[in-house]
């Protein structure tokens, strides 16, 4: 457990945006609600890992899955009081909402649903283990962007051990259950989380396209048909217009 924590390092891109990383924590508002919403991610993770447990037909895992369970509680209580605490330090309206940044400082799964139903053990375990790694390595670079607050690097020190654990016991859970096919889950995984990535990306890029769109519509495109309405419009006499005389009733046409 030791050896594997010393040996946690941040990703070389999260290195070297640790100037980015640490302009997004500076600002105590978005730093509470950043707090508050890994909170939540973390209570979820925690509800789905007690599904995993009920599901499961072996017992170690069934352990471990509830022991994983409670330390997703426990971070999640963390997190929350964390934040609240700061969001209680703030002046009135001092934390209303910024850029919050998300893409640069995401918590542990970010946007990545875990299925327990859909796929066994064996998946389970390799997204685990790929979660809890890209948490502790996050969690390493926000530890260093969050010298200026130590109340909150203590919070994530804390929360970094029991990464550290998780990260290794999926590891070696997935080994003792996949044997020799270990590699090729984890590789699955990844391009799992890769294709879920480029889902966000390209959702987020739509909907960019689409407000630019909309906006080249409103401004280029629609002026033209009112400035036609209105020299339309100047061309109706005053008033009402007489209407039309009405065709023979009598008559077919």
């Amino acid at each position: 457990m030791a050896e594997e924590r010393r040996s946690l390092r941040a990703t070389a891109l999260d290195r070297a945006l640790l100037p980015l990383h640490r302009w997004v924590w500076r600002d105590a508002g978005r730093r509470a609600r950043k707090l508050l919403r890994f909170a939540e991610t973390e209570a979820d993770g925690g509800r789905d890992l007690s599904r995993a447990a009920e599901v499961t037909r072996d017992p170690l895992l069934r352990r471990l899955y509830l022991r994983h369970a409670q330390d997703e509680e426990r971070h999640a209580r963390l997190f929350r009081a964390r934040g609240r605490e700061l969001l209680h330090s703030l002046p009135r309206n001092g934390g209303r909402a910024s850029f919050e940044a998300n893409f640069f400082a995401p918590g542990e799964r970010g946007l990545d649903d875990l299925h327990v139903e859909s796929g066994g053990d064996e998946s389970l375990l390799a997204f685990l283990h790929l979660s809890e790694e890209a948490a502790a390595q996050r969690f390493v670079i926000y530890q260093e962007a969050l010298a200026h607050d130590p109340e909150t690097r203590d919070v994530f020190r804390r929360i970094l051990h029991d990464e550290a654990f998780h990260m290794t016991y999926t590891h070696a859970q997935l080994m003792r259950i996949c044997g020799p096919r270990t590699r090729r889950r984890i590789w699955q995984a990844r391009l799992g989380r890769l294709w879920k990535a480029y889902l966000r990306v390209a959702a987020a890029l739509a909907g960019v396209i689409g407000t630019l769109l909309l906006r080249v519509q409103y401004f280029v495109l629609l002026p033209p048909f009112v400035f036609l309405a209105r020299r339309a419009a100047r061309r109706e006499p005053p008033g009402f217009a007489a209407s039309r005389a009405l065709p023979d009733a009598r008559s077919q046409y």
